[in-house]
C-alpha cells in the first residue's frame, strides 16, 4: 500500500473514531437528561407526600399543644380535664397480680428498644411511619400500644378509704357490654382482658362483644382466634351494616342475660374491685344508674393517671363537660368514697338494672352513631323517677384518642341527636340552647312522637323540675 493509501485509512478510522466520540457523548447526554428527569419526578411525589402529611400532622400538634396548654384552666373541657387536668392520687399503688400473659407471636418489638424508651421519654419521633399512620387511622400511639401487650398492671388509683370496703357474695350478675369500631386490635384486646381478669367470675354473666361492621382486616378472623382462650364467657356480634353506638348497645343488650348492663367503651382498662361497687349500689336501689371514676390513660404514652372527683354537667349547647364536686358531698371520714349525685353521666361507661334499662326506654332509636344519647339519657333517669351517681370507689381507665379525620355524616347525626333531646325534655327552655345556636332552629331531626309518648307514660317532670332540684347552676350560665 502506497504512504497516500495508508494516509486515507489513518483519516478513515480517524474519522471512525470521532464518530464514536460523539455518540458516546451524545449517549452520555441522554442519561444523564433522563436520570435529571426520573430525580425531579421523585422530588415532585416526595414533595407531593410532604405536603399531604403536613396539615394532618400539623392539626394534630396544634391541637395537642392547645390541650396542653389549657390544663391550668379551672373550668375545663371534657377533654381537656380528662387529657391533662387530672391529679395523681395513688393510695397504696401495690401492684396488680399478673395473669398468665397472652402473647402474640406476631409482635417482634422489644419493650426495652431505644426506639420504645424514647417513646415513653415523651420523645417522639414523628417521622417514624408506623407512629404517624396509627396517629391517623387510630388516634393513638400504636408502638407504645403495642409494646404493652395484651394486659398490663395499672395502678390502684382508688381512695384509701376504699380499699378496706367488703362487699357481699351475693351481689347482681353483670353482662359487659362492649361496642367497637375499627378500634385497635391491643387497645380492645387488654379492654377485654382487663374486664376477665379483673372481675369476680361468679358477678360476670358474660362479655358481649359488639363489631358495627369494621373494616381491618385483625378485628376479624385474628380476634375471633384470639377470644378462644375465654371460651365461654365472650359472646361476639357482628352487625351486618354500620349501625352507630347506640344502636350496637341496643344490640348487645337484646343479648344480655345478667342482671345488670355495664357499658363500656373499647378502649378502656378497669382497676381493681371496679364492679363490686357499681352492683352493690345497684342491688340497694334498682332505679340508681351508676357511672365509675373515669381515669385517665394517655394517648401517647399511655400512662395510667389517676382522676379527682369529678361530676358531670353540660352547658346550653349540650355539650358535656367535667365540673367540680360540691365540698359538703366529701365532708366526714367517708367523704372520698361516698357516691356523688351527677346531673349528667359522660355516656360511654356506666352500669344499669337490665329491667329498668327497658322499663325507662333503652336509647333513642332515632338517634344516629353517637353524640347527645348521654345527655338524653341524663334527663329521662332524673325526670323520670330515676337517680344517676359516679361511685368513686370503681375507678376505669379510659383512652382519650385525638381524631383529626371530619366525619360530616357524624357531624351531621350529633346536630340531628341534639335537637332530639331539645325538642322531647327541655320544654320551654329549649329557647336557650337555640339563642346560642339560631342556625339549627329550624333543622330537621326526624320523628319523636314515641319518646314524647314514652315521656307521658313514665309520668316524667318537668325539665323546670330538673333545673330547680338537680341542677340549678345551669340557669347561671
Amino acid at each position: 500500500m502506497t504512504p497516500l493509501g495508508k494516509s486515507n485509512t489513518v483519516k478513515a478510522e480517524d474519522a471512525r473514531s470521532v464518530t464514536s466520540m460523539e455518540i458516546e457523548e451524545q449517549t452520555f447526554k441522554n442519561a444523564r437528561f433522563t436520570l435529571r428527569n426520573i430525580l425531579i419526578q421523585y422530588l415532585f411525589c416526595a414533595f407531593l407526600l410532604f405536603g399531604i402529611w403536613i396539615p394532618p400532622l400539623f392539626i394534630y400538634f396544634h391541637h395537642h399543644h392547645e390541650s396542653y396548654q389549657n390544663n391550668t384552666q379551672e373550668s375545663e373541657s371534657l377533654l381537656s380535664l380528662e387529657k391533662y387536668g387530672h391529679q395523681q392520687i395513688l393510695h397504696n399503688p401495690g401492684q396488680i397480680p399478673r395473669p398468665q400473659a397472652v402473647t402474640d407471636p406476631s409482635d417482634k418489638e422489644e419493650p426495652k428498644s431505644p426506639r420504645l424508651l424514647s417513646l415513653k421519654n415523651n420523645n417522639f419521633n414523628f417521622s417514624d411511619p408506623e407512629l404517624t399512620s396509627g396517629l391517623l387511622k387510630y388516634g393513638l400511639n400504636i408502638i407504645v400500644s403495642k409494646s404493652l401487650g395484651y394486659q398490663r398492671d395499672v395502678p390502684d388509683s382508688r381512695n384509701a378509704i376504699c380499699l378496706g370496703k367488703q362487699y357481699p357474695m351475693n351481689l347482681p350478675t353483670a353482662s359487659v357490654v362492649i361496642c367497637f369500631y375499627n378500634e385497635e386490635f391491643h387497645v380492645l384486646f387488654r379492654t377485654v382482658s382487663s374486664v376477665i381478669y379483673l372481675t369476680p367470675s361468679h358477678l360476670l354473666e358474660e362479655i358481649i362483644l359488639v363489631d358495627d361492621h369494621s373494616e381491618y382486616d385483625d378485628l376479624k378472623e385474628k380476634l375471633d382466634g384470639y377470644l378462644e382462650i375465654f371460651r365461654g364467657k365472650i359472646k361476639l356480634i357482628r352487625n351486618k351494616e354500620r349501625e352507630g353506638l347506640i344502636r350496637s348497645r341496643m344490640i348487645g343488650a337484646g343479648h344480655a342475660s345478667g342482671d345488670v348492663l355495664v357499658f363500656l367503651d373499647s378502649h378502656c382498662e378497669v382497676n381493681r374491685v371496679w364492679l363490686e361497687p357499681l352492683l352493690q349500689a345497684i342491688s340497694k336501689n334498682p332505679k340508681m344508674v351508676v357511672c365509675p371514676l373515669i381515669d385517665v390513660i394517655d394517648e401517647m404514652t399511655f400512662e395510667y393517671k389517676a382522676s379527682p372527683l369529678v361530676r358531670g354537667i353540660f352547658d346550653w349547647n349540650l355539650q358535656f363537660k367535667w365540673d367540680k364536686v360540691f365540698s359538703y358531698e366529701v365532708e366526714g371520714p367517708y367523704g372520698p368514697s361516698k357516691p356523688i349525685r351527677s346531673p349528667a353521666m359522660a355516656g360511654g361507661l356506666f352500669a344499669i338494672n337490665r329491667h329498668y334499662f327497658y322499663e325507662i326506654g333503652q336509647y333513642d332509636k332515632g338517634m344516629n352513631f353517637w353524640g347527645g344519647e348521654n345527655v338524653e339519657i341524663s334527663l329521662r333517669i332524673w325526670m323520670c323517677g330515676g337517680q344517676l351517681y359516679i361511685i368513686p370507689c370503681s375507678r376505669v381507665g379510659h383512652v382519650v384518642r385525638n381524631q383529626i379525620k371530619r366525619d360530616p355524616d357524624l357531624e351531621r347525626a350529633v346536630i340531628e341527636n341534639y335537637l332530639r333531646v331539645v325538642h322531647v325534655w327541655m320544654d320551654e327552655h329549649k329557647a336557650h340552647f337555640f339563642n346560642r345556636r339560631p342556625a339549627l332552629k329550624f333543622k330537621s331531626y326526624g320523628n319523636v312522637s314515641e319518646r314524647v309518648k314514652l315521656r307521658k307514660q313514665l309520668k316524667c317532670k318537668s325539665f323546670q323540675w330538673y333545673l330547680d332540684t338537680i341542677f340549678p347552676e345551669l340557669e347561671d350560665e
